[in-house]
């Protein structure tokens, strides 16, 4: 870093408004938050919490993408670590051993900076873990070759996947023998797979319940109805299912062609946004 971007940086924290924001957005991660509730947390008005946004993210120490009609804030630890770094660099005459506990000011964290590359662990959740979720699986297995290793749960699982999802997967050319409904606390333990992107698919206005998984894996919501409330005759149901397959393939398709390589965490949290848009309509046939 150079000293004039660290002047940047130490002259967007000198005010005690933004220092709380950096504090605030430092305990939240990756995940960051939304504008509005870091106002409510500081309790300073809308424009005064954006204006000392902008320019914390100016010093690139934060950085926000838009998620829905949502702007999200997360602090950049690469940022951070730079400025720190500059500080430190020449710390005590070339005797960083002598610093104590300078250079664990940061834990280690992974930087959102680093380009993702394949291959990568994706979670589709839901409530039940039986229609919305278990078909997602199935595209990305089927569609998004060996660059993905594709999973599902639900957060309250039922006995078994939905019958009419089955035999729809069945049909379009889906193994299906492996699909079960499953408990999201599978992938949460030690020995679970380390998931790199965890996208919900449950419909929150309909009321569906559906875990935060947080921490470093690139979260998104797209939101679609559940096939369990389909209602009509078998030929509507059938027509909305065969919407909901065409929507999700869609979006699983888009996600897997994203260029990966060139993009960093944050970018691929706005990309994956920006595919919940076109769901499934909502009107006739769907209760």
């Amino acid at each position: 870093m150079e000293s004039s971007e660290a002047a940047v940086a130490f002259s967007a924290l000198s005010q005690d408004a933004r220092l709380k924001l950096m504090r605030l957005l430092i305990a939240e991660g990756p995940t960051g938050m939304p504008a509005g509730d870091l106002a409510s947390r500081l309790r300073l008005p809308a424009s005064t919490t954006s204006f000392h946004l902008a320019a914390l993210e100016r010093a690139g120490l934060t950085q926000s993408t838009r998620q829905g009609r949502q702007i999200i804030h997360a602090v950049r630890i690469a940022g951070l670590r730079r400025l720190l770094g500059f500080l430190t660099e020449a710390c005590c005459g070339g005797r960083p051993e002598l610093c104590g506990d300078l250079a664990r000011l940061l834990p280690p964290w992974p930087d959102e900076d680093q380009r993702m590359t394949p291959a990568f662990n994706v979670l589709f959740l839901c409530t039940h873990n039986s229609a919305r979720s278990i078909m997602a699986e199935a595209i990305l297995e089927k569609h998004g070759g060996s660059r993905f290793r594709a999973y599902s749960a639900g957060s309250q699982p039922i006995a078994k996947p939905n019958a009419e999802v089955m035999k729809k997967l069945h049909a379009l050319g889906h193994d299906t023998s492996h699909l079960r409904s499953k408990s999201w606390h599978e992938f949460t333990g030690h020995d679970a797979p380390h998931m790199d992107f965890v996208i919900t698919l449950c419909d929150a206005p309909h009321g569906q319940d559906c875990p935060d998984f947080g921490g470093m894996a690139v979260t998104a919501a797209w939101p679609l109805p559940d096939p369990a409330k389909f209602t009509g005759s078998p030929v509507e149901r059938t027509a909305l299912l065969n919407e909901l397959y065409a929507s999700l393939r869609r979006r699983i398709e888009l996600f897997a062609a994203l260029p990966f390589a060139s993009l960093d965490r944050m970018a691929l949290k706005a990309r994956l946004d920006e595919l919940a848009g076109g769901a499934l309509p909502t009107s006739v046939g769907v209760r």
